[in-house]
């Protein structure tokens, strides 16, 4: 050994105990020429979250501590952490009937997306939001939100958080409501008879307008989607029509975090890819996604994740996807990126 590779060695060395790193050496693992997530395409199969929830609700309370009957989309490429991707995360919840959910708070923003129940309300800042199947029901970050079921029978939902980003940004909060729930105040879905009609609720494709403040109107009702995606798909012709639900007072998402779509796909798709996560939850329809050159069948119920900067297309006859995606984030920051593939 060169008395040059022994002086190198100690550098090195030295370098540890004073706990620095080379640049030099890490560069490639860096600053990579694309995206290099560490979540991978997966799919969870609705035919096995449900029954699972069932039986959650057989087993497990809902109460103070426990806060919610979540089960939350774990990633195999993500050593074991509960997120779907890595700035996503993605869950199934069940609400048993005649059963609440503890009122609390919290920094990172929510989506709740309806898939099967009816007699739940979710209350947000003191307005109870009805849910029913198809529906989208916001809970902004840090605004006081429970859960209540009124009805004979369960209900399930998806839950999508931007909670991984929230704690990469070392910005989570968390606080219990002084009581179990809000206060029950009269009419229902304020924000939607003061909101609904009052700009847009959905935008064809994708918005391009940010805005930092979330939506005022906190429910989004699946006959309107429905709607839309019926006239959109009528006037385009296209195999592949797309809304995003927006903040009816700016045209922006409706959280400065999270994009929600729906997705109408009556044909084969055209490959395209993004930087930032999508997760995707199939309302109703059969049919199945290419993601990465690996095929995925899917059918009502089925949730499955799309990592950053990898091309997907979807196939079906006829089917209605939802999805989440992170790009409101890349886009404030200038670095969101998309592009069919061929």
């Amino acid at each position: 050994m060169t008395t040059e590779t022994v002086r190198l060695d100690e550098f090195y060395a030295d370098l540890a105990r004073a706990d620095l790193a080379p640049l030099w050496n890490i560069t490639e693992h860096l600053l990579t020429p694309q995206p290099r997530p560490r979540a991978v395409p997966w799919l969870w199969r609705g035919d096995v979250l449900r029954p699972l929830a069932e039986r959650a609700i057989e087993l497990v309370p809902v109460e103070r501590g426990g806060e919610r009957r979540v089960l939350s989309l774990a990633n195999p490429g993500l050593g074991g952490r509960p997120y779907a991707a890595g700035t996503l995360w993605g869950a199934l919840q069940a609400l048993g009937p005649h059963e609440s959910a503890p009122a609390h708070r919290h920094t990172p923003g929510a989506i709740r997306f309806v898939l099967d129940g009816r007699g739940v309300f979710t209350t947000v800042d003191g307005d109870a939001c009805d849910m029913r199947p198809g529906d989208l029901v916001l809970t902004p970050g840090w605004a006081w939100h429970d859960h209540t079921n009124t009805g004979n029978g369960p209900m399930f939902w998806f839950d999508g958080l931007d909670l991984p980003m929230i704690e990469a940004l070392d910005g989570v909060f968390f606080e219990e409501y002084p009581a179990l729930q809000q206060p029950q105040q009269e009419p229902h879905n304020r924000s939607e008879t003061t909101h609904a009609s009052r700009g847009s609720r959905t935008v064809p494709g994708r918005s391009e307008r940010l805005d930092p403040s979330p939506s005022p109107l906190l429910v989004y009702r699946r006959e309107d989607t429905d709607a839309d995606l019926t006239r959109l798909a009528g006037e385009s012709g296209a195999a592949h029509v797309s809304v995003e639900f927006v903040n009816p007072r700016s045209g922006a998402s409706v959280l400065p975090t999270l994009a929600c779509h729906m997705h109408r796909v009556s044909g084969d798709g055209t490959a395209t890819r993004q930087s930032g996560n999508q997760i995707f939850v199939v309302y109703q329809g059969a049919g199945h996604s290419v993601i990465a050159g690996e095929r995925f069948d899917w059918a009502p119920g089925d949730m499955f994740v799309v990592p950053s900067w990898l091309p997907v297309s979807h196939h079906a006859a006829g089917a209605d996807l939802f999805s989440i995606d992170d790009s409101p984030v890349l886009r404030a920051i200038g670095i969101f990126r998309r592009e069919a593939v061929a």
